[in-house]
């Protein structure tokens, strides 16, 4: 069974900095792409960014410059270094994969993490 484990949240002071980890387990064929959702009190889950295998990173206009996602094919693993933070950037922020399970199958099967909180204070 395939889960998604999130760590890295936290509160930090607006301008600062925070870096969300998130690494899959279980039984799968490879990652077709990994990132990151986020969603406010009272307002749709969006995303924030992602990153196809071979592909480049997708942001949120409302992100670009100040967060950045990476990979690490060998630990299964997704990053998301965010800096220069602000108070609309607080949410809970969800990890998600788009996994292939079998080598004789394309079809996508899409994973979320529990959700990590980050709350930044103004």
């Amino acid at each position: 069974q395939v889960q998604l484990v999130e760590s890295g949240g936290g509160l930090v002071q607006a301008g600062g900095s925070l870096r969300l980890s998130c690494a899959a387990s279980g039984s799968f064929f490879s990652i077709n792409a990994m990132g990151w959702y986020r969603q406010a009190p009272g307002k749709q889950r969006e995303l924030v960014a992602a990153l196809a295998s071979g592909g480049s990173p997708n942001y949120a206009d409302s992100v670009k410059g100040r967060f950045t996602v990476s990979r690490d094919n060998a630990k299964k693993s997704v990053y998301l270094q965010m800096n220069s933070l602000k108070p609309e950037d607080t949410a809970v922020y969800y990890c998600n994969a788009d996994l292939r399970l079998m080598a004789w199958s394309t079809l996508k099967n899409v994973y979320w993490g529990q959700g990590t909180q980050v709350t930044v204070s103004s």
